[in-house]
């Protein structure tokens, strides 16, 4: 007699995850510092430029963002430790979330600004900016079941390589110049943290690198009699509670004109996800292989609730996850900026940190992310992709040039239209074709990269359709356009489709597709993602495997670069505790 007997699962244990380990330390210091200039920044436009009376920034919309932000921040959290658990490893770091660096100058000169000056009425521009941010996070909720989609399909050098445009124009530039303005501060800083964060040397005592170079920074500034020690007194008067409450008649209010923000919003929100897909593959070659659409949803109700709350400004995930993996953070480092960035909001304490720490000694940590991640998109794709990351790359330096000749002119008190194209031209500023190719620039890089991947490639079928995607999005305007509408960049359109068409005319030859080498291989073995990978389901899905028997070795972290901090196979060792 055949008897059957079910067989007892295998004993399992539960990885132990520790709330902070050493290199937390480091990671918390650096996006800490680097979500204090940004909301240092916003607070500084919304009363020097919006002109919002100071009660409602201070006590409306400073605490809606330090809501927005802890609640973000814990969620990432979990999202790491989670994933860390379903792959047994010690090693996975957070996603770095806080408000979106260019929704905040959208949001204050696209959309605020000129109501304020049409109307000198600033509460109605803050309205209009509230009702802004609600529409882009109903876009981003949408995207979350698009993207996914798109970055199965999408050659990870055009994710990456717009990824790294944005790092390289608009996180590092401006930093930059701030840095050269005051280098005998801002080198100090910078080499501290590429010593630190780059190499394996150790300060004496593991003072964290970040902590150490803000103070030296900060001591050489004050030293230097670059600060002003009554600035700091005005400043701390200024430290008053202030809890967030619900503002959504200020919101109805806003939305009841919906359709002049649809115009930017759209495009924005599209932006958006696309910057979300491509730092969750930024993650993902880094090695923690996040679900999209569960960073999506986050984004998205982030926005639709700090605009409920009062604020303008969209949080999203930032661009730098590997930066801060490099730098030993897990998940403790997420919990403690959201936690410390939202007391500050509660406490109003950012005039008196911006008049305690010069700004030379706090911008070096973002010149440091945008060189690793401008790095990454080199390392992580394809050798024969890096004409196609550099591809990528353009689009978002062209919109940054454009905002530099905007931002001069309007300095001297003129702007574009009024100088004239053929007195820009004259000068050798080709402004126009310009501004036509950063327009929409994070999905122009992404349609411009995928094509020029896919041409390296011999695929030619696949270009073809992106090119005719990027035909239809310009032809709406979403890419190269200055608004949606229809025939928006015609001309554009026609290019795109006459490359489709030529793309199709080699697809009718049947060309062998590029075999890719043995390195590639091993970088997809390492990375996976990418169109290669399309096939694959999302990871970090809701089911996931099984908790890690005890037998199973806990896995080796892989970092943008050599990273010093792997996990051990030990479960009861942290990863990170050099």
């Amino acid at each position: 007699m055949l008897s059957l007997r079910r067989t007892a699962p295998a004993e399992t244990k539960t990885l132990p995850l520790p709330l902070w380990v050493r290199g937390d330390t480091n990671a918390f210091f650096g996006l800490a510092v680097n979500v204090l200039v940004n909301v240092l920044t916003l607070t500084g436009l919304c009363l020097g430029v919006v002109k919002i009376p100071a009660d409602d920034v201070f006590h409306t919309i400073l605490p809606a963002l330090g809501i927005a932000l802890i609640a973000g921040n814990i969620y990432y959290a979990y999202l790491g430790r989670r994933l860390a658990r379903r792959e047994g490893r010690q090693d996975v770091t957070a996603m770095p979330y806080g408000p979106s660096v260019p929704h905040m100058f959208i949001v204050v000169f696209v959309i605020m600004l000129p109501i304020y000056l049409k109307t000198k009425d600033p509460l109605l521009a803050w309205k209009a900016g509230i009702a802004w941010a609600f529409i882009i996070g109903v876009i981003v909720l949408i995207g979350a079941f698009v993207g996914p989609y798109i970055r199965r399909y999408a050659p990870r050098a055009a994710l990456l390589g717009t990824l790294a445009g944005i790092s390289v124009s608009f996180i590092s530039m401006r930093p930059a110049g701030q840095m050269w303005d005051h280098l005998w501060i801002a080198l100090p800083v910078f080499l501290l943290l590429l010593i630190g964060l780059m190499t394996d040397l150790k300060l004496p005592g593991n003072i964290p690198i970040g902590l150490a170079a803000l103070l030296v920074g900060t001591a050489i500034g004050w030293a230097g009699g670059a600060m002003d020690g009554s600035a700091v007194s005005a400043a701390a008067d200024d430290i008053t509670l202030a809890l967030p409450g619900l503002h959504l008649h200020t919101l109805f209010s806003g939305l009841s004109d919906v359709a002049p923000l649809l115009a930017t919003a759209i495009p924005l929100g599209v932006y958006n996800f696309t910057e979300g897909m491509s730092n969750v593959e930024s993650a993902a070659a880094a090695g923690d292989n996040y679900n999209l659409r569960s960073v999506l949803l986050a984004d998205g109700a982030g926005a639709v609730i700090g605009s409920a709350l009062g604020s303008p400004f969209p949080p999203a995930v930032y661009v730098g996850h590997p930066g801060w993996k490099k730098a030993g953070g897990r998940t403790g480092y997420s919990l403690a900026t959201g936690a410390v960035i939202a007391l500050m909001c509660f406490l109003g304490m950012f005039s008196l940190l911006g008049a305690i720490f010069p700004v030379a000694a706090i911008v070096p940590i973002l010149l440091y992310i945008g060189l690793l991640i401008g790095a990454q998109a080199f390392q992580l794709s394809p050798k024969a992709h890096a004409a196609a990351v550099v591809a990528a790359l353009v689009p978002n330096l062209a919109s940054w040039a454009v905002g530099q000749i905007d931002n001069a002119l309007a300095a001297a008190g003129t702007n574009a239209s009024k100088v004239g194209e053929a007195g820009l031209e004259s000068s050798g500023v080709v402004y126009h074709g310009l501004m036509v190719l950063g327009q929409g620039a994070i999905l122009a890089g992404l349609i411009l990269g995928a094509l020029v991947a896919f041409v390296i490639d011999k695929r030619f079928v696949p270009a073809a359709a992106v090119a005719l995607a990027g035909a239809a999005l310009s032809f709406i305007g979403l890419i190269h356009a200055p608004k949606i509408a229809w025939n928006a960049s015609g001309s554009v359109s026609l290019g795109y489709l006459f490359a489709a068409v030529l793309c199709g005319a080699f697809a009718l030859t049947r060309p062998t597709p590029r075999e890719p080498d043995a390195e590639e291989l091993e970088l997809e073995r390492l990375h996976g993602g990418g169109p290669s990978a399309a096939g694959a389901p999302e990871p970090d899905n809701e089911q996931g495997p099984d908790p890690v028997p005890e037998t199973a070795p806990v896995g080796v972290g892989v970092g943008v670069l050599p990273d010093k901090t792997t996990a051990t196979a030990e479960p009861n060792k942290s990863s990170a505790t050099d």
